[in-house]
């Protein structure tokens, strides 16, 4: 059980980085002064990335708890 562990943390990984790149794409628009339909566009398109890397982290995280049941 040993591979799902490690499996599942590098899945968390990159649900983790999925998460910072929306934080961050969010972040740049704010910075940059947009317009309110302007920024509220940038974070609905940001929102798909956000729920998906959090969808990916949930999973990795569930495969490392099942790792550790397992072995």
């Amino acid at each position: 059980m040993e591979y799902l562990i490690i499996i599942g943390t590098i899945i968390s990984a990159f649900g983790l980085v999925g998460l910072v790149l929306s934080a961050m794409k969010v972040i740049k628009a704010r910075r940059a002064g947009l317009a309110d339909d302007a920024l509220k566009a940038v974070v609905q398109k940001s929102m798909v990335l956000n729920m998906g890397a959090l969808a990916l982290s949930a999973i990795g995280l569930m495969m490392v708890v099942v790792g550790v049941i397992l072995a």
